[in-house]
């Protein structure tokens, strides 16, 4: 899936192209029943924004969505998240994990993004559900809101959408231009031109730019780009039954004590080759490493593995990801501090993105509040 497009044929590669071929006609075909009408769409009768990507793994969609959760309620707008609750118990039947008060499920019943975004949205709902229409009527109807938010939802094609926001990576946007499970496409990259605006995620700080692979498909769209902050919590030795106020507490931005300390770290994530980067621009020394499979749910098995690697090669922290920190469901107990590191995005010019998605939705629909 994600190599480079080598040119030595072997059967497995052979079975997965065949594979890759199926799939995108499938995916042609059920997206030309929608264009013609076949398929019907479904409208909620509100505002709906979808945020999405291209690919399988992290482009950074869970913190763009809080992001513009944030930026939409402080316009004015009654907004809700709405998620699939990707691999929660929940995610058939559906469920409200929020009321933008308090946590109603855990992790394991909503899902692991869900649950983050609800720890860290105040005053925001978050509803999950397969059937994003159902999940959507019930964030309505509960909450009174004017705007869902669509988690995920650029394949979701079902339901209708005011704007289409696509996530491409700015390292590797497409992967080797294969679909799944030859690559890791979604859908075909002409697919794109679908969406209202792209988000380029991931780029440094200090580019002006638009890399030239993206040229060709943002002619006629809004293209805007986003860099990474860090930021991390002490969640201390071992568990403890208020885990999840530490979404809400201050966190720290000063990672420059970490600098030379031995660390044991784990995760399981799309991007765990990157976490190990990061940590390793933390200028920490990684003693050890464990890389799970994404959405992957901690036994305790696991930890106490971690806890004894931790132990015996004399690690000073223990460090994972605020996701997996999700999914441990506060379920751990190391020999020293476990460090949870975050993600923060930020715009290289976020009043003209705001300005876009507000004007977009006054399109949409006048009577904006707030707007």
């Amino acid at each position: 899936m994600y190599s480079e497009g080598e040119n030595r044929v072997s059967p497995l590669r052979l079975l997965l192209f065949i594979l890759s071929v199926i799939y995108c006609t499938l995916v042609k075909v059920r997206a030309v029943l929608y264009k013609k009408s076949i398929f019907k769409q479904k409208r909620l009768p509100c505002r709906v924004i979808s945020v999405g990507n291209l690919t399988v793994g992290g482009t950074g969609k869970t913190p763009i969505t809080i992001y513009l959760a944030k930026m939409l309620a402080e316009s004015g707008c009654k907004v809700a998240v709405v998620s699939r609750g990707y691999k929660g118990e929940y995610e058939k039947k559906g469920a409200v994990v929020s009321n933008g008060k308090e946590i109603l499920i855990g992790p394991q019943q909503s899902g692991d993004e869900p649950f983050m975004m609800a720890a860290r949205l105040k005053n925001i709902p978050v509803v999950v559900g397969h059937n994003r229409y159902k999940a959507g009527l019930s964030a309505i109807k509960n909450f009174k809101v004017d705007v869902i938010l669509l988690d995920d939802g650029f394949q979701h094609i079902k339901l209708f959408r005011d704007i289409d926001i696509l996530l491409l990576d700015h390292s590797n946007p497409f992967g080797n231009f294969h679909l799944i499970p030859r690559g890791i496409l979604r859908e075909p990259v002409e697919s794109a031109k679908r969406a209202d605006a792209f988000i380029i995620t991931g780029s440094s700080s200090d580019s002006t730019a638009e890399p030239d692979m993206f040229k060709s498909i943002s002619k006629s769209h809004a293209v805007f780009e986003t860099y990474n902050s860090y930021y991390f919590f002490n969640a201390g030795k071992e568990s403890r039954a208020d885990w999840i106020s530490f979404f809400k507490y201050e966190v720290s931005r000063d990672y420059v004590w970490l600098a030379g300390k031995k660390i044991v770290a784990f995760s399981g994530i799309a991007g765990n080759e990157r976490f190990r980067k990061t940590i390793e621009e933390f200028k920490c020394e990684i003693l050890d490493f464990f890389g799970f499979a994404d959405h992957y749910y901690y036994s305790c098995d696991d930890t106490e593995r971690i806890s004894q690697s931790a132990k015996k090669l004399g690690a000073e922290l223990v460090m994972t990801t605020e996701k997996d920190f999700t999914r441990m469901g506060g379920r751990f107990k190391f020999p020293v501090d476990l460090i949870v590191v975050g993600v923060n995005i930020h715009f290289k010019d976020g009043n003209t993105f705001k300005s876009f998605i507000m004007n977009k939705l006054v399109e949409k629909q006048p009577a904006l509040s707030g707007s």
